[in-house]
């Protein structure tokens, strides 16, 4: 571990976050994310953990983004003309108050997962969708064991190039964070509507979750 919080971490290498991501995905970042979008619905979408706005031009003039990150630095840099600092597992916003919530490698950063879906499903209208695009490890045994050896050896690298390998050691370690998504979304507050696999060894998913109308 780095010892710093993912906040720090992302406040130290905001001005490169971005390019680095594009290197870590070989150009297939805004791909994936195109792919989670087009399942959104139109009318008040709120981006979680926004960062600095990698995402406002994908989203169609239909939807009304407000931008929401806990790290001002990264937050400073985003477009969008909606932008609040916040995180989340306590979300600034009343009940019922957005039709979508798109979230983009994100959750292995959260302080809690169940938190931070309980509070989405409180914000989203009833009949509202949540997309969530993150990285984490393939499903097969061989599969996950050649993913973590290769990112144990790219990740330092594009850290160095960064100026921040210990910030790029974390992203490292955080993919073996969190439970399969298979497993992770199951059950909850928010249905599982449908689960996809992308990139290298399906180490990139996305999944689509909706709010009961009951």
């Amino acid at each position: 571990m780095t010892g710093l919080s993912p906040e720090r971490i992302f406040s130290r290498i905001h001005r490169r976050y971005d390019r680095c991501n594009r290197i870590l995905s070989l150009g297939r970042d805004q791909a994936w994310r195109r792919r989670g979008i087009d399942q959104l619905p139109d009318g008040r979408v709120l981006d979680l953990g926004a960062g600095t706005g990698v995402a406002v031009s994908l989203f169609r003039r239909s939807q009304r983004i407000v931008a929401l990150d806990p790290a001002w630095t990264m937050l400073s840099a985003n477009p969008s003309p909606h932008r609040v600092v916040g995180k989340g597992e306590s979300l600034p916003f009343a009940d019922n108050s957005f039709d979508g919530i798109w979230s983009a490698f994100v959750f292995r950063n959260l302080e809690s997962v169940g938190k931070t879906l309980t509070e989405a499903a409180r914000v989203l209208r009833p009949g509202g969708v949540m997309v969530v695009v993150d990285a984490g490890r393939p499903l097969g045994r061989l599969s996950r064991s050649v993913h973590r050896l290769g990112t144990a050896i790219v990740t330092p690298l594009i850290g160095l190039m960064a100026g921040a390998v210990r910030e790029y050691w974390y992203f490292h370690r955080s993919l073996d964070k969190l439970p399969h998504p298979e497993e992770m979304f199951r059950a909850g507050p928010l249905r599982s509507a449908r689960l996809w696999r992308m990139g290298w060894f399906g180490g990139v998913y996305g999944v689509t979750l909706i709010k009961s109308r009951e």
